[in-house]
């Protein structure tokens, strides 16, 4: 499974992204299943954010939703820092 995460907006408008491979690894299981879960629960369409707030794109294996801070659930959250953390 493919998992990529762009991160835009904040007080400095800086754009970060990365992505994961969940592929060979040992966690992928615990990945792909996390990943089904943001899945499930992203908007389809990008929702209102906050000033100098974080808004995400989340792609997984080609579907792609949108999240936006403060209104992130724990899941997107977890993988968000995961992705954003490992990825490359």
């Amino acid at each position: 499974m493919r998992i990529q995460v762009a991160r835009t907006g904040g007080f400095a408008g800086i754009e970060r992204s990365a992505g994961v491979d969940t592929s060979g690894r040992p966690d992928a299981r615990a990945f792909e299943s996390l990943a089904e879960r943001v899945l499930a629960a992203g908007h389809r369409s990008r929702p209102a954010g906050v000033p100098d707030g974080f808004s995400y794109e989340i792609t997984i294996d080609g579907k792609t939703v949108y999240a936006a801070d403060p209104r992130l659930t724990e899941e997107q959250r977890e993988l968000i820092s995961r992705v954003l953390k490992e990825g490359a």
